[in-house]
């Protein structure tokens, strides 16, 4: 469960700034709307989070963040170019400031093969929180290299931090018992400077690595130009995936007025999907299909594959097209522990649709105001003063919490 952000000199926003998303252990959940940081945890997090705010005030930066760090964990090993597809914030004294993220969520410590062999047999093992800190170095106002890298890690979340692995700016790489270098020293020498340790050391099948690139794999984004999902894409991946069409088919058949349900003809370009709707007499075709009913089943995938087995499931523009009844719907699927979400999945997503602050707790809700030197404010409701019983929606619609544009 991720619980912490920090994000500094990062696209819009310039200075440092700290989501902590903690819930102390006396408030109330009826709903199951809160998970425990880790199992056993007192401290728990929200399972949904909501970023509101007006058009341009960064609330995509702070999912673009999210992305870039899991992204790096995972997939820079992979990258040809140099630098980074990041920027920093546009202004002077910005140009040679280092970008410095971080991100704390819980998790099993000490993660090796046995460990996850115990966790999979049902034996117990010892959970706690990691915290991952990136600083990169920014040079005539683009980002160069990494200039240090930490994973670092608190068993049961009580005591100080203990070092998983730390990266240097001269490029030195300390290890521990739980990511030794061990028969893997060689490769600090080809180390690059825009790779992480995590994803470079996982390509020659480091243990340690190799599993932490395994758990960032299971945080899907859908963010900017991303979440203009190809359709074919979407497509093809439900064609092959045939245990998630019923499943499509059953809420289809729920939240989309007289579409009875979805099913794939096979063609020479690939299987196309065609629609059966109550009282016509002909299947319909994607492209005849609403556009509401299209934006669904392009964030369906992620969604249910996040539900099915954990994870961070990032959707901006949660509410494009989507019917402002249908969205506390899928944000419910994520407060049901017993059937949908046993495995405490998290969904993240920015919204513009005000009326769903009625459905949400204010644990649940992040702001995004920018300023106008251009510089984004990113706040959760919780540092606000805003009582339990509040009328979210019309608080925020007429700016008490902030984050709505200033007309005129």
């Amino acid at each position: 469960m991720l619980y912490r952000l920090e994000i500094e000199n990062f696209s819009s926003i310039r200075d440092p700034q700290v989501l902590d998303l903690t819930i102390a252990p006396n408030v109330p959940d009826p709903d199951c709307r809160f998970a425990p940081v880790f199992p056993g945890s007192e401290l728990r997090a929200p399972k949904v989070v909501a970023l509101f705010g007006a058009n341009a005030s960064g609330k995509t930066t702070v999912l673009r963040a999210l992305e870039f760090l899991f992204t790096l964990v995972r997939d820079s090993a992979q990258r040809t170019v140099p630098g980074f597809p990041c920027e920093r914030f546009n202004d002077d004294a910005s140009r040679s400031r280092p970008i410095r993220m971080a991100v704390e969520l819980g998790g099993a410590m000490n993660l090796s093969h046995d460990v996850l062999r115990r966790m999979e047999a049902g034996e117990d093992v010892e959970y706690g929180v990691y915290r991952y800190e990136l600083v990169l170095e920014v040079v005539d106002g683009l980002p160069q290299r990494i200039l240090t890298e930490a994973l670092r890690q608190k068993p049961k979340g009580q005591g100080k931090w203990q070092r998983v692995f730390e990266r240097s700016e001269d490029g030195q790489v300390k290890d521990s018992k739980t990511f030794p270098l061990s028969g893997f020293h060689h490769l600090l020498n080809t180390l690059r400077p825009n790779v992480s340790v995590i994803s470079s050391f996982a390509l020659f099948q480091h243990p340690a690595a190799s599993l932490f690139v395994e758990e960032a794999r299971k945080a899907f984004f859908l963010v900017g130009n991303a979440n203009l999902v190809q359709d074919k894409s979407v497509i093809d991946f439900l064609g092959a995936s045939p245990d998630l069409l019923p499943l499509l088919n059953k809420e289809l058949n729920r939240i989309d007025v007289g579409v009875e349900g979805m099913r794939f003809e096979p063609t020479p370009n690939g299987p196309q999907p065609m629609f059966k709707h109550s009282g016509l007499e002909l299947e319909m075709p994607w492209a005849l299909e609403s556009h509401g009913t299209r934006s669904f089943i392009r964030m369906f995938p992620a969604l249910a594959i996040t539900l099915r087995r954990g994870g961070l499931c990032v959707i901006d523009e949660f509410d494009l097209a989507i019917h402002p009844l249908v969205l506390p719907e899928i944000t419910r699927w994520f407060y049901d522990c017993l059937n949908k979400n046993p495995l405490d999945a998290q969904l993240w997503f920015t919204c513009h649709s005000a009326s769903l602050l009625d459905d949400l707790n204010k644990e649940e809700i992040v702001l995004c105001e920018k300023d106008r030197d251009g510089r984004t404010n990113v706040y959760s409701l919780m540092d606000v003063k805003v009582r339990r019983d509040d009328n979210h929606y019309r608080k925020y619609l007429s700016g008490v919490y902030g984050g709505v544009p200033k007309l005129g």
